[in-house]
């Protein structure tokens, strides 16, 4: 049948309930989670539970039917001889999709499957729209992602998935408040985008009369806040970047970025090395992981892998790469791509700086399957870090690449407000009204040695769920309209 014959079946069924003296929309309903009651089922108990039918067997005498409160499923026995004949007529007006509360005594078939058999049955909410190929599930890709409310309703993995990642971001919490991190909250709306090199959403804010962005990183107002004596924070909130999309980006995310006085790059790297395993255990409850479609083993075991970034070029590319000429080095990267099947993006690239980051993120990066902190990289990549000691050239900071994608960065952050000055600049180029004076000004009031981190929180589930796309784990994603 067309969709509008189901709706006018369903508007008819409920016509009808109402004249039996069911209201189709009732009202508050106390009743005990399906989970519970199967933790707790003692035999010929009563029991209230509520939710949504996903199966009916109308058979006579003897009814069936399947109920899904989103902690569990059960099955409802509605038998002739234990209803009225007001409430066994009503029960036959049921289609799959309706919210009903039930009270009655929990029962074990022959089978050994743990039922309740209805005594008395109350509506909850009338379903007008036929549920997808009988509550097996939306089978369309983008569907799911349009209409979240029902692919919830309909796949018990999906919701469980998203009940996991509640629990990744509680556990997240508990973990860094244990270790002395406060919570705090930074401006979304900001007069000008900083701490990331993005693209951001401009806005205007009238009761100031002033053009405002979207954040696209909250690191400069956290920095302000370790100038202040605020010594170990965190913010777990949402950054904007209008930017593209594909399978690891969303131009809305959830973030979490974590600072600490007196630390520097390797008391972020322990942060990930606790962190990590902890969600593992508490969440997840095993450390290997199978990831995407290939099921790859992701073992988040302690302790991983360091390596500096030049160190894995030249693993790749030759211990003579960096002394080579800039034309011997274009041709021996033609010929790796050509012999990896890696397309290279080389138009523009006029330096050697640009040529291996672009070895790096297509080939290097990617082949990076295990938890690695990728350390000491380019300076002319991070102008927020510090410089390493030993070469000026280089930043201590980290990549925490798994999977072939870069998890998060760390850093020991730059605490020179004269440095600092001096990057930004380079950064901003001619458009130097984009920096941020009056973080600057803070940094002059002096700013401790600092380690930061800020890692993807929506990175951070795909990862934990075994999921290779980031629509997979937003409830509801971006999408062009349809």
């Amino acid at each position: 049948m067309e969709s509008n014959e189901y709706r006018e079946q369903r508007l008819a069924s409920m016509r009808a309930l109402k004249e039996m003296g069911f209201e189709p929309y009732g009202a508050k309903f106390d009743h005990t989670d399906l989970k519970i009651v199967r933790e707790t089922f003692v035999e010929g108990a009563s029991a209230r539970v509520a939710g949504r039918l996903l199966m009916i067997r109308k058979m006579g005498k003897m009814n069936f039917a399947t109920m899904n409160d989103g902690t569990d499923r059960f099955q409802l026995i509605f038998k002739r001889d234990e209803l009225s004949e007001t409430q066994f007529a009503a029960f036959k007006q049921l289609n799959l999709g309706d919210i009903i509360g039930v009270e009655g005594t929990l029962f074990t078939t022959q089978k050994g499957e743990k039922s309740v058999i209805v005594k008395e049955m109350t509506m909850l909410a009338k379903a007008l729209e036929q549920p997808p190929e009988k509550f097996h599930g939306l089978v369309d890709q983008e569907e799911k992602y349009r209409r979240r409310y029902v692919d919830l309703m309909t796949n018990d993995d999906s919701r469980n998935r998203f009940f996991m990642r509640s629990e990744i971001i509680k556990e997240t919490r508990k973990y860094l408040w244990s270790r002395g991190f406060h919570e705090v909250e930074t401006p979304i709306l900001q007069s000008q985008a900083g701490g990331a090199a993005a693209k951001p959403f401009h806005t205007r804010f009238n009761a100031l009369d002033q053009d405002m962005v979207l954040r696209i990183a909250p690191e400069l107002y956290l920095k302000r806040l370790i100038v202040g004596g605020m010594n170990k924070v965190f913010e777990l909130g949402k950054d904007f970047r209008n930017e593209g999309i594909d399978r690891s980006h969303n131009p809305e995310f959830t973030v979490c970025e974590i600072y600490e006085a007196y630390g520097d790059r390797t008391s972020m790297e322990a942060i990930m090395e606790g962190l990590l395993p902890h969600l593992c255990d508490t969440v997840v409850g095993k450390r290997q992981i199978e990831y995407g479609e290939e099921k790859e083993i992701i073992d988040f075991t302690p302790p991983y892998r360091r390596v500096a970034y030049r160190d894995l070029v030249k693993e790749l590319m030759g211990e003579d790469w960096f002394g080579l000429d800039f034309a011997t080095q274009l041709a021996k990267a033609k010929e790796i791509a050509q012999a990896r099947e890696v397309n290279l993006e080389l138009d523009g690239v006029d330096t050697e700086l640009m040529l291996t980051h672009e070895i790096y993120d297509k080939i290097i990066e990617k082949g990076l399957r295990q938890p690695t902190f990728v350390t000491r990289l380019p300076h002319e990549f991070v102008p927020l870090a510090k410089a390493c000691k030993d070469d000026p050239s280089l930043v201590d900071v980290f990549e925490f690449v798994v999977a072939g994608r870069e998890l998060c960065p760390g850093y020991t952050e730059q605490n020179d407000p004269l440095e600092q000055r001096k990057a930004l600049e380079h950064q901003a180029g001619e458009d130097t009204e984009k920096i941020d004076e009056d973080f600057i000004s803070a940094l002059e009031c002096g700013m401790p040695p600092t380690g930061g981190l800020g890692f993807g929180v929506d990175r951070l589930v795909m990862l934990l769920t075994g999921m290779d796309g980031i629509r997979d784990v937003v409830l509801f994603p971006q999408m062009k309209k349809a």
